[in-house]
């Protein structure tokens, strides 16, 4: 499954356009660089009114393969959808917050930035830990030295600035 594989589902699928009133940006390891067999297509969406959301995901996808639907009980409650379209993997996240202020956007800002920042070490040390099975946030915080909840680690890296995060690469030899 190949990169151009993966435009060509999104495209096939109609998502973006269906999902456009809810600010829908791809995220993750595909449009990262970092995937490995089985990643899926990550979309996060602004669902400020998650019903809606939810009415065109199930009217547009529920006959896809592997078609679920959901909504968490807590927090900001959001919708997430999962499906097979084209033979690629799927997964909605629709919440009320601004695609903007979502972790699953700040922690793909963040790993984009850190991923431009540097030389192509960096990409080649955590492409090896999701190689290995690693999930993409624990593989970044592995290699950059950061203890504790990997995925609150890199929500901190996201209030960084560009000189702050090159410092932070360099102190790792990236």
């Amino acid at each position: 499954m190949s990169v151009g594989h993966y435009a060509s589902a999104v495209t096939g699928s109609a998502v973006m356009e269906l999902l456009k009133p809810f600010d829908p940006r791809i995220v993750g390891t595909l449009p990262l660089g970092l995937a490995v067999p089985g990643s899926d297509i990550d979309i996060v969406c602004h669902a400020s009114d998650p019903n809606a959301f939810a009415d065109i995901v199930w009217v547009h996808y529920q006959a896809c393969d592997d078609f679920v639907l959901f909504r968490w009980t807590s927090g900001t409650r959001p919708v997430i959808a999962r499906f097979v379209c084209d033979g690629w993997p799927f997964e909605l996240f629709g919440d009320q917050r601004p695609v903007e202020q979502q972790r699953g956007w700040i922690h793909f800002e963040v790993e984009r930035r850190l991923l431009a920042l540097d030389h192509g070490r960096l990409r080649r040390a955590v492409s090896e830990l999701r190689a290995g099975g690693l999930k993409t946030e624990p593989a970044f915080a592995t290699v950059l030295g950061i203890s504790g909840d990997p995925y609150r680690g890199l929500l901190e890296l996201a209030a960084e600035t560009d000189a702050e995060l090159r410092a932070r690469l360099a102190a790792c030899d990236f």
